[in-house]
């Protein structure tokens, strides 16, 4: 009860509310990689991440893949198919080790009818996830490969990042060819967009560490356009 009541989707809900959910909830388990729902699957809950991190994306018929978003701790996956009744539109899988708490669809229903300001909840989240998405496809479809890497370590400065003396500095949560499917690109057109940016005097690479020297000027690439 103490997490659910973390999380900003059930962050109002009372005590007897969130008993409800706590009562349903069933925790699951899985290992760096682990498919957790793929495209197209029958969707028939409510995830929450409750420990590591989880990408959702789409695989091409050539079997490349895009990676939509990253979820942490206190994020909700699957809003969508649940109320529209269809499969799920893309996969999940768990980039670390993480910790799901599910919840059944027909006991989300019963909580939205007992607690409207939920369901009013749920269709911010799916508005907000909506304008990222559009933020995605005005990023493929007219920047380059360099501004738009930008932005992705912009997010990731904002999100994750601390003040030290060097910079802004933050640990990148994927590998080269994970943010190259976050940009919907190639690694070896991330490795060499990343050496340019260290040339650039804009940031420091020290294995996963990422220290961003000039945000100002990180900003200014995120924003160039073709």
């Amino acid at each position: 009860m103490d997490f659910l009541k973390s999380v900003p989707l059930f962050a109002d809900l009372s005590e007897v509310e969130l008993a409800f959910l706590a009562e349903r909830v069933c925790r699951r388990e899985y290992e760096p990689g682990t498919l957790i729902f793929c495209e197209d699957d029958r969707c028939d809950g409510l995830y929450v991440v409750e420990m590591g991190e989880v990408k959702v994306f789409k695989t091409s018929p050539g079997g490349r893949e895009r990676v939509l978003m990253i979820f942490g701790a206190g994020s909700s996956l699957a809003e969508l198919p649940i109320f529209d009744d269809a499969p799920y539109p893309a996969s999940a899988a768990a980039v670390t080790g993480v910790a799901l708490l599910h919840i059944n669809k027909k006991d989300i229903y019963e909580l939205c009818r007992q607690h409207p300001d939920v369901a009013l909840k749920i269709l911010r989240v799916m508005g907000s996830r909506l304008r990222k998405l559009v933020e995605i496809i005005e990023e493929l479809s007219f920047k380059s490969v360099r501004h738009r890497l930008a932005a992705l370590l912009c997010r990731m400065a904002d999100s994750k990042g601390h003040a030290t003396r060097g910079g802004t500095e933050f640990t990148l949560p994927c590998t080269q060819e994970e943010l190259a499917a976050q940009v919907g690109t190639v690694r070896e057109l991330v490795s060499r967009n990343l050496r340019r940016l260290q040339i650039l005097g804009v940031l420091r690479l020290k294995g996963k560490s990422v220290i961003v020297t000039d945000l100002t000027a990180l900003r200014g690439e995120a924003k160039r356009w073709e």
